[in-house]
């Protein structure tokens, strides 16, 4: 198989392409990146749709988290234009009951108008714990997610709700595609990223050590590599 010509990323839920700068700055000698836009649509297939309008005709894809449901929605909607794919530190299943909950009680406090409140409260499941006093971890996410916007969040928590399990379809997934996950991620375990690696025809599970929900900040230099060997 070829290399890449270009690569989409997908950030997660209250996240930017600050999540990806790392890899962007680092990966641009190799290919053309740019960043997906998951702010406008509050569903997953409308999320996948509007990527892939503004995707060229072929791509390798990475996404994080709820990137990674847009990432298994695109493989859905057009799998033969996705030449590469990443998923990490995400899930192929539907929300629980409790994750449902969780997700429900959060939109309530963002309605009420304790958006700000919404951040710390999830920080401590996003990032490992030596990382929570870190101000280029810390500090980054919670911009990140004033950014976002408090309208932003409810589209994507109510997207993420009403997903689809996606378990079975990733045995129709061909293309090479790395399974990639913090060994510490509190939000979707190692378990969850052995059992989409299991599915997949063509799959490799990497696990960063020392690590939590957002490898390419958390771990930006591992990531960054891992990134490039698989691109090449």
């Amino acid at each position: 198989m070829t290399c890449p010509r270009h690569l989409v990323l997908i950030p997660g839920l209250l996240c930017d392409e600050t999540l990806w700068k790392h890899q962007i700055e680092h990966l641009t000698d190799t290919l053309p990146v740019t960043v997906a836009d998951l702010t406008q649509d509050d569903s997953i297939p409308a999320m996948a749709a509007r990527l892939l309008a503004a995707a060229p005709a072929s791509f390798a894809l990475a996404g994080l988290s709820l990137g990674g449901y847009v990432a298994q929605e695109v493989m859905r909607q057009a799998p033969e234009r996705v030449e590469r794919l990443v998923l990490t530190a995400t899930n192929a299943r539907a929300d629980n009951d409790e994750q449902r909950r969780n997700r429900a009680a959060l939109i309530k406090l963002a309605e009420i108008g304790k958006f700000k409140g919404v951040t710390p409260r999830l920080l401590p499941h996003l990032v490992h714990p030596d990382r929570l006093n870190d101000p280029a971890v810390a500090e980054v996410v919670m911009a990140m997610a004033e950014r976002v916007g408090q309208a932003a969040f409810l589209r994507q928590q109510h997207a993420i709700m009403a997903r689809k399990d996606g378990r079975d379809d990733l045995e129709s997934i061909r293309v090479p595609t790395l399974v990639l996950c913090g060994r510490q991620d509190a939000l979707c375990p190692l378990k969850v990223h052995q059992e989409m690696a299991s599915r997949l025809s063509n799959g490799k599970l990497v696990i960063i050590e020392d690590c939590g929900h957002l490898p390419p900040l958390e771990r930006p230099r591992t990531t960054t590599a891992i990134f490039r060997y698989w691109l090449a």
